[in-house]
């Protein structure tokens, strides 16, 4: 039975929580996790807790020379090289991964990319879809033996609150007749990690795989914010007058330490066991609001709320519908 997208009580962490206070009294000797964009912003410091709770952490990534250098000093961590929208990448990065006949207890979809000029990939898709969604998608399903054999796997899909931007455009997902604004590509491809996440844990909770979907709040110094302006900043009141970062977990603007922290909540929190397929954020389930505006505004600069999960990302049938497209896509499915 899916779980009710409806906040818990009683919890002992909230939106100002970091990612070590929630990862503190966690034991994770001998697991492994694997977290894309696990060597920049909240994937680094992601990859940081689980580490420092004892996991070992695989951390695909284009440029393993970079990665090193981000990663030195953080022990348990190994570098391996992928390319989200290269399938032969993928397939090569999960081969290998599975030679090792090991279980995969953690797999953080992090990499990603946010407001881009329109492009695509080599296949046609537009590169928010391709990076954010079908990248993971392909990985995900290339990694199921590992994480069915851990026995008790959980996959976190990093979403955001841009999700409010669009639903999936099932009629043109790749912009190939609709006018194209990044904040919609990228709105796009926020919904499509929300509903993968809920299809893949009603896929896999009898195989003892469960899945969520976060938002980590809006987070400078990550390479996402690199091709907002700094009037785009300042318009989503991301920094102050003189271009200094505006931390106030409260509101969703948090500093890299609160932003990994419910992801790392979903990775690893008890208080999850027997759960799935849920929107989290702040360290806890996120309730259904109500239809959002769609319009991101001129430039993408409009404030999106940060409280809440629209009803498009999460209706079940466009979770179906999204997973039928996304495997005749890639071609990838669950291996059964």
């Amino acid at each position: 039975m899916a779980t009710p997208q409806v906040p818990l009580a009683d919890l002992p962490f909230d939106a100002a929580s970091t990612a070590e206070e929630v990862v503190k009294g966690i034991d994770l000797t001998d697991r492994t996790a694997v977290v894309t964009g696990g060597h920049s912003g909240i994937g680094l410091e992601t990859t940081r807790v689980l580490s420092l709770a004892g996991a070992e952490v695989v951390v695909p990534v284009r440029s393993p020379e970079r990665a090193a250098a981000a990663l030195r000093g953080i022990p348990r961590v190994r570098i391996e090289p992928l390319d989200l929208v290269d399938p032969a990448s993928v397939d090569a990065f999960a081969e290998a991964f599975l030679r090792l006949g090991r279980p995969l207890h953690i797999l953080v979809n992090s990499a990603g990319i946010m407001g881009v000029p329109l492009s695509r990939d080599a296949r046609g898709h537009e590169l928010h879809f391709a990076t954010n969604h079908l990248g993971h998608y392909r990985l995900t399903a290339r990694l199921w033996p590992a994480l069915v054999r851990a026995e008790g796997a959980r996959v976190v899909a990093l979403s955001a609150a841009a999700h409010r931007y669009s639903p999936v455009d099932f009629a043109d997902p790749h912009f190939e007749r609709r006018v194209y604004h990044p904040m919609l590509g990228y709105g796009q491809s926020k919904t499509a990690n929300i509903l993968f996440a809920r299809r893949l844990d009603e896929l896999g909770a009898d195989a003892g795989v469960r899945a969520f979907s976060v938002h980590p709040g809006s987070i400078l110094g990550t390479n996402l914010s690199g091709y907002a302006t700094p009037e785009a900043l300042r318009g989503m009141g991301l920094v102050d007058d003189e271009g200094n970062p505006v931390i106030d977990p409260y509101t969703g603007k948090k500093n890299v330490h609160q932003g990994a922290s419910t992801t790392v909540w979903c990775a690893v929190s008890p208080r999850l066991d027997g759960m799935g397929g849920v929107y989290c954020l702040d360290n806890n389930i996120a309730s259904v609001t109500a239809p959002a505006d769609h319009d991101p505004g001129q430039h993408g600069t409009r404030p999106v709320p940060p409280s809440g999960v629209s009803p498009h990302a999460v209706d079940p049938e466009a979770a179906v519908r999204l997973w039928h497209l996304s495997r005749d896509l890639t071609g990838a499915d669950l291996a059964r």
